[in-house]
């Protein structure tokens, strides 16, 4: 057993706390990337209505002198800018019913693939070169906490938070590289701000050595697999929170209401984000089933037998059925749009309830919240 380095931890708790500050940064940034994209698309949109009118009051005037051919030119130029599916706004935002899997044909979205457009958006580029900056730094306090530890840093509620919440937020930067998820940044960072200050204030342990019951190579096996898992779920709760708000967008302009959420054009259809959140949740879903499988080969190593009915054991089984409720009725049940996002919802919170106040008020076998 390596002994404790005390100013090793203190460093990471130095690198935690700038980390946080980089992504409270890029967090603003993000914000200020859905504010600016919403008032542009905003003024697209009346430009666009202002020279349809314009060409509307032409058209009459060609047609009483006999210029048909006139009026037709007029026609031809007014489809690349006027209009809800007007070249000019095609760069970022695709068609009702095209691209952005909107069919039902309600406002507009983005694309539904998710691939990075031909335009820049200032804002979100610096927003992601920030979170790029504060996962480096986050990255560093992990490492320093371990080096501090003398072994892997998830042993107490305070490495599982800050371990958690950079997994989170490296996923999500993967992922970037192929799609165009920036619309989620808010989201993700501003989770893995809320991890980082409850790591810090309700949750700080100091640098030490684990308990006897943790020392065993299944940590790193079992805890690293919940870990990746949980940064997935974190993934798929924001594309269901977004769903639900999407969807009440796009019937509240089928209605006939006001689009008072501007900024969700930059954000897919309702259904894209679904089938998307659906396939994520399946992956995570196996990570998850492992996670079971091997925290009992852990147990059975550990108190000699498999299963116990432990609360934290209970509660990772609760965690299992609700997903796999969730997959089985989307797949075979038609459970979909609301209700399967409401379901991805639910299990997120019992994730959450899981490593927070199971932890922290049920006593058990697995109370090693450091409290």
């Amino acid at each position: 057993m390596l002994p404790i380095n005390e100013t090793m931890g203190q460093y990471s708790e130095l690198f935690m706390l700038l980390a946080a500050g980089t992504y409270t940064v890029a967090f603003i940034a993000f914000a200020w990337d859905l504010a600016k994209s919403s008032k542009t698309l905003r003024a697209v949109d009346l430009k666009a209505a202002g020279l349809a009118g314009a060409a509307a009051a032409r058209v009459p005037v060609a047609a009483g002198v006999g210029a048909s051919s006139s009026a037709g030119t007029v026609d031809r130029a007014d489809g690349d800018v006027a209009g809800p599916v007007g070249r000019a706004e095609r760069p970022t935002s695709s068609v009702a019913g095209g691209s952005g899997g909107n069919a039902a044909g309600i406002g507009h979205t983005a694309d539904g693939t998710m691939r990075y457009a031909a335009e820049r958006r200032a804002p979100a580029r610096v927003a992601v070169a920030l979170t790029v900056l504060g996962a480096a730094i986050h990255a560093a306090g992990v490492i320093t906490r371990a080096l501090g530890a003398g072994r892997v840093p998830w042993g107490n509620m305070y490495e599982f938070l800050t371990t958690g919440a950079f997994v989170a937020v490296a996923v999500f930067l993967l992922v970037l590289v192929r799609r165009d998820l920036r619309f989620l940044g808010t989201f993700v960072v501003g989770l893995a701000i809320i991890m980082l200050v409850a790591a810090s204030v309700a949750y700080w342990t100091p640098v030490g050595h684990l308990v006897p019951a943790l020392q065993s190579y299944w940590l790193i096996i079992h805890v690293s697999i919940a870990v990746l898992s949980s940064a997935l779920f974190t993934l798929t709760f924001a594309m269901s929170a977004l769903q639900l708000v999407q969807t009440h967008r796009q019937k509240t302009i089928a209605a006939g209401g006001a689009d008072k959420l501007g900024f969700m054009r930059l954000v897919p259809s309702a259904l894209s984000l679904e089938n998307l959140s659906y396939r994520i949740n399946a992956i995570a879903f196996v990570g998850w089933t492992f996670t079971l499988m091997f925290g009992a080969i852990w147990a059975e190593k550990a108190w000699g037998r498999f299963w116990g009915w432990d609360t934290k054991e209970v509660w990772t089984f609760v965690i299992w059925v609700v997903y796999a409720g969730y997959l089985h009725a989307r797949a075979t049940r038609g459970w979909t749009g609301t209700r399967a996002a409401w379901l991805s919802i639910v299990g997120y919170l019992c994730v959450v309830f899981n490593f927070t106040i199971v932890n922290q008020f049920f006593n058990g076998l697995h109370s090693y919240s450091g409290l």
